[in-house]
C-alpha cells in the first residue's frame, strides 16, 4: 500500500465555484497544438513498445517537445495547392535502443499517427526527430525498482464534475470528429477549435472551423456551407448554445481572402505553427475557471514523469471520490511529487471538496483510503499510459 507524505482534506460548504461568467476550450486534432501533443504522444508509446520488447522495462526518456512550423499554401474555390510544406521537429532525451535507432522509431510512430488521424494530408508535413542521450543520473529513475522513482518536482491537477459549459464544448467536440459530420460535411478540414462562453445561463460557442477550397465552388457556397454546419451543430450540442463559425469571415468577401479557406484543412499549411502543451489538458479542455497544471502531459514517459501521471491521476481520483462519497458537489485534487520519490509516494495530497454540510470523521477516512488505493494502483495507470487507453490531451 502506498505510503504518501500527506493526505491533507479541506472541506468548504460554500457553494462551488460557478459563477455569473465562464470560459472553456478546446482544440481538435487537426489544430497546429494538438498535432505536436498527438506526435509526441505516439512517439513516447512506439519507444515504451521498443523498451518492452528490448528490456522488459520501460526505460527512461521525454518527448514533450515539440515545434510545428507553418507551411504557405495557395487556396482556391475548386481547389488551390500547397507551396511548402509544414515541419515538424521534435527533440528530447532518449534511452537508446541496440536493435533500432530511437529516431528511427518516433519518426514511424508520429508518420502513422499523421496518416491514421489526417490521411494523406499527414504525408505533407516534414518529421524531423532531434534525439541525444538520457542524463545518467535521470536513467536511474525507471528501469530497476519495481516501482519507479519521479523524474520531477512538479505537481498534478484535476476536479470534477464538468459543468454544463465544459459538457457542451466537449459534445460538439466529439460531434466535429464523428464520421456522421464528416459524411455531411466533407468540406470541415480537421483543424477546429471551439470556445465557449457563459454569461449567467446563456451559453455561446464561437469556432473557428477550417473550409477545404476544393468542396467549395465560391463565397456564395461557403456561407450557404456555414449556415448549414451551424444549424446542424445546434440541433445537436447537448447543453443548447448559440454558435458562431469563423467570425473573421467577411460578409462582403468576393474571393478566397475573406473567408477561412484552406488546401489540406489544417491552419497550419499557412503560418500557423504549434507547440507541445498549448493545448487541451488530460480532459480534453482549457479551462480558465478552474485550477489546472500548465506540464505537457503529451509525450512524458509514463512510468516515471509525474507531470504525466499525477494529471490523469488526478482528474481520476477526483471523480472517483465524487462517485464514492455522498453529498458532495464538487472535489479538486492536487498530488506534488518530490523528484527521487517513488511514483507512488507524493510528498503531499491536497484534496478539497466542496458539499453542503462538514463530513464526518468516517467520510474523512473514507476519502484517505481512495486516495491509497489509486496510488497503491499507479502500476496500472502506467500500462494503460503506455499503451495508449488512456488519452492525455
Amino acid at each position: 500500500m502506498s505510503t504518501a507524505g500527506t493526505i491533507a482534506i479541506s472541506v468548504s460548504t460554500a457553494p462551488g465555484w460557478i459563477g455569473p461568467t465562464e470560459m472553456c476550450e478546446h482544440k481538435g486534432v487537426g489544430h497546429p497544438d494538438s498535432l505536436c501533443d498527438g506526435a509526441v504522444e505516439a512517439a513516447a508509446r512506439a519507444l515504451c513498445r521498443a523498451y518492452l520488447d528490448a528490456y522488459g522495462v520501460i526505460q527512461h526518456f521525454n518527448l514533450d517537445k515539440a515545434l510545428l512550423i507553418g507551411g504557405i499554401s495557395a487556396p482556391k474555390f475548386g481547389g488551390g495547392q500547397l507551396l511548402r510544406p509544414m515541419r515538424l521537429l521534435v527533440s528530447g532525451p532518449v534511452t537508446e535502443l541496440s536493435s533500432a535507432k530511437a529516431e528511427v522509431i518516433v519518426e514511424s510512430a508520429i508518420r502513422e499517427y499523421f496518416r491514421d488521424h489526417l490521411g494523406t494530408i499527414g504525408c505533407e508535413i516534414e518529421i524531423e526527430p532531434i534525439l541525444r542521450p538520457s542524463a545518467p543520473n535521470l536513467r536511474r529513475v525507471t528501469g530497476t525498482q519495481t516501482i519507479p522513482l519521479s523524474n520531477d518536482t512538479s505537481f498534478g491537477v484535476g476536479y470534477a464534475p464538468l459543468s454544463n459549459l465544459e459538457m457542451a464544448v466537449l459534445s460538439s467536440a466529439q460531434l466535429l470528429r464523428s464520421s456522421e459530420f464528416k459524411a455531411a460535411f466533407n468540406v470541415a478540414g480537421h483543424d477546429f477549435k471551439i470556445m465557449g462562453s457563459r454569461l449567467d445561463a446563456s451559453r455561446h460557442l464561437t469556432i473557428a472551423l477550417a473550409f477545404v477550397d476544393r468542396y467549395v465552388s465560391g463565397v456564395k457556397e461557403y456561407f450557404a456551407l456555414k449556415e448549414r454546419i451551424a444549424s446542424y451543430l445546434a440541433e445537436r450540442i447537448q447543453p443548447a448554445c448559440e454558435i458562431a463559425i469563423n467570425t473573421l469571415d467577411d460578409l462582403g468577401a468576393h474571393d478566397e481572402s475573406g473567408v477561412y479557406l484552406t488546401v489540406t484543412g489544417l491552419s497550419a499549411e499557412h503560418g500557423d505553427d504549434g507547440q507541445v502543451g498549448r493545448g487541451n489538458r488530460v480532459n480534453g479542455l482549457i479551462t480558465p475557471y478552474r485550477p489546472m497544471s500548465l506540464e505537457a502531459t503529451a509525450g512524458k514517459n509514463p512510468a516515471a514523469h509525474v507531470g504525466k501521471l499525477y494529471n490523469v491521476l488526478a482528474h481520476q481520483l477526483a471523480a472517483r471520490i465524487l462517485t464514492d462519497v455522498a453529498d458532495l458537489d464538487m472535489v479538486v485534487v492536487r498530488l506534488l511529487s518530490g523528484i527521487g520519490r517513488p511514483i507512488d509516494q507524493p510528498q503531499l495530497v491536497a484534496i478539497n471538496v466542496v458539499a453542503e454540510d462538514r463530513l464526518t470523521t468516517v467520510e474523512h477516512d473514507h476519502i484517505r483510503e481512495i486516495a491509497r488505493q489509486q496510488l497503491a494502483d499507479l502500476p496500472t495507470l502506467v500500462k494503460e499510459l503506455a499503451t495508449g487507453t488512456l488519452p492525455v490531451f
